[in-house]
């Protein structure tokens, strides 16, 4: 049995960038684990990383499109009055519109697994009084904390079916779905895997290309292989991690 911090998080209006989106700035449907995480960190004023296992479930009720200020350069390319509107020393500054996708009111289910378990009490105080407004996406995009809970996970061979609403989410780990450890309903029988597939960034570890004269440090993700979807199941008689609050946890 672990302990876990469990939160309720509310945000109104929210970009969760997916780093291949450019003109249009598309969204995830839920946050991604490195941004959790990097949201805990940011608030117990981590200074070096902590391993742990984060669940993310949630909804959003609608998703819409708003525009932003778009500001673009060229390194070295010098200031040209007929294709820049902006001139920064002498150099040359492009200014334009974009567009960027926003949810709608999102509901979010977190549950944050430290590796080490004495930091549970850290991690919690952080969210009960945090240093500063939190956020989670951009940095805009700022939290409303409705709930905060130590609860106890364990792993436990189910008596019945656990069924998620219908309008529940979840990044759910492909391997839980292989195993039929958890099932997706849907018109279709057979199709296991019903819903959008993602590699989601989780942590990294600095790795060096280059050599000792010229060094080329990059960051190496690790990425979890991922299934958004909702209608989930966790099956009777599966070994399947749940709260004391009988939460199905997809911790990976």
């Amino acid at each position: 049995m672990k302990k876990a911090v469990r939160l309720k998080l509310y945000q109104n209006l929210v970009n969760y960038k997916k780093p291949t989106s450019f003109q249009l700035k598309e969204t995830y449907p839920l946050p991604p684990y490195s941004t959790v995480i990097g949201m805990v960190h940011n608030l117990c004023r981590y200074e070096e990383y902590k391993e742990m296992e984060v669940s993310i479930q949630g909804k959003y009720y609608s998703k819409v499109n708003d525009l932003f200020t778009r500001y673009e350069f060229k390194n070295g390319m010098k200031y040209d009055k007929t294709r820049h509107q902006l001139e920064v020393g002498e150099f040359g500054v492009s200014r334009g519109i974009s567009t960027t996708e926003l949810l709608v009111d999102v509901e979010l289910l977190i549950h944050i697994i430290p590796k080490d378990q004495n930091l549970i009490e850290e991690i919690e105080r952080a969210f009960l009084y945090p240093v500063e407004y939190p956020s989670l996406g951009r940095r805009e995009d700022l939290v409303i904390i409705e709930e905060v809970k130590v609860v106890d996970v364990e792993e436990r061979m189910l008596t019945q079916d656990i069924e998620l609403k219908q309008d529940q989410t979840a990044y759910v780990p492909v391997s839980l779905i292989e195993d039929e450890s958890i099932l997706l309903l849907g018109p279709e029988a057979g199709i296991k895997n019903r819903g959008t597939r993602y590699k989601l960034t989780k942590d990294y570890k600095l790795v060096d290309y280059g050599n000792k004269r010229s060094p080329k440090v990059f960051r190496k993700w690790n990425k979890i292989d991922v299934i958004h979807t909702s209608g989930i199941i966790a099956v009777e008689y599966e070994n399947i991690l749940i709260d004391e609050d009988e939460n199905v946890v997809f911790a990976i």
